[in-house]
């Protein structure tokens, strides 16, 4: 009887291993014990830059939840592009149905040189913690914030008018923002934020400040009071704004010193002792039917009087 053959297994073999590329380093295999000492933000990755698979399927794989520094949204995404928010990665779903602003958002990725890194809908809900990504999302990088010191000497380099805002306490983000913005526009040398307490320079202020956030140094202190009192050494005008103050801001400068200008928080304005590191409190003339102004709104209306 004539004996059955056997196919040989080197064809198989190879087949099986065609278009694999390179082994994957060792914490992008997600079963190694390397990928799972990695930093949550740090997504597996193949040679080309795309989302490494898993054994079950899965390209990425982490435990990060959405925060400060996430927008997601189709609608949110395409205003962060457009006013040139920094991008860390962007995220798009696979397979997500595509309409005009996904359309639009991809058209921008391709013509700026942004990567997308594709996702399933149940990666990208575990990256953004079950928010309403929509399909994609991006993450912004951690932002790299000035120093007080160099504010305060770039400052005192000006010709004339020079001012700088701090903020005692601006607990939201959008009026950090907004306050950011209106700093840029007037021409002031930069913004002052105490680390506690306080917002801080992420994605809902970047968006809210349109790109000025870029423009603008924001630099984070420890202690608000001793840096109100270098800038005072400094020979700058210190004038906290205040609803309760007699004199208007139109009449607090009297010379061509420089101003540091503090704003203080949404609810309870500025605190007791910002108060007595000012040199003079300035209210803003408002109707006696409004209670006050929103903050960044009061900071508008002050950089624009000094920038005059």
């Amino acid at each position: 009887m004539a004996r059955k053959q056997t196919a040989g297994s080197g064809g198989r073999i190879r087949r099986s291993l065609e278009g694999k590329g390179p082994t994957p380093k060792a914490e992008d295999r997600v079963y190694h014990k390397a990928y799972r000492s990695r930093k949550p933000d740090e997504p597996a990755r193949t040679q080309g830059g795309k989302p490494k698979a898993s054994r079950t399927g899965a390209r990425v794989r982490q435990t990060a939840t959405a925060g400060a520094d996430w927008v997601i949204g189709r609608n949110p995404v395409w205003e962060a592009l457009q006013v040139g928010i920094p991008i860390q990665s962007a995220y798009v779903a696979h397979g997500v149905e595509r309409d005009d602003r996904l359309r639009d958002i991809l058209a921008y990725a391709a013509n700026h040189g942004i990567p997308l890194l594709q996702a399933t809908r149940t990666e990208l809900d575990q990256l953004t913690g079950g928010g309403v990504h929509q399909g994609v999302a991006i993450k912004l990088p951690r932002y790299d914030y000035a120093d007080a010191e160099e504010v305060l000497e770039k400052a005192l380099q000006a010709t004339s008018g020079a001012v700088v805002v701090a903020l005692d306490s601006i607990t939201d983000p959008r009026n950090l923002g907004a306050i950011i913005r209106s700093a840029a526009a007037f021409g002031a040398h930069g913004v002052i934020i105490p680390e506690r307490r306080s917002a801080q320079v992420t994605a809902a202020a970047w968006k809210t400040s349109a790109g000025a956030a870029a423009r603008i140094p924001v630099a984070k202190v420890t202690n608000l009071n001793r840096t109100i009192k270098a800038f005072a050494d400094a020979n700058f005008t210190v004038i906290g704004l205040d609803g309760d103050a007699e004199v208007e801001i139109s009449a607090a400068l009297s010379s061509d010193q420089p101003v540091l200008l503090v704003i203080g928080s949404e609810g309870e304005g500025l605190s007791r002792l910002v108060k007595q590191n000012c040199d003079v409190l300035a209210a803003i003339p408002i109707s006696s039917a409004i209670e006050s102004l929103n903050a960044s709104v009061a900071a508008s209306i002050a950089l624009y009087e000094l920038s005059n």
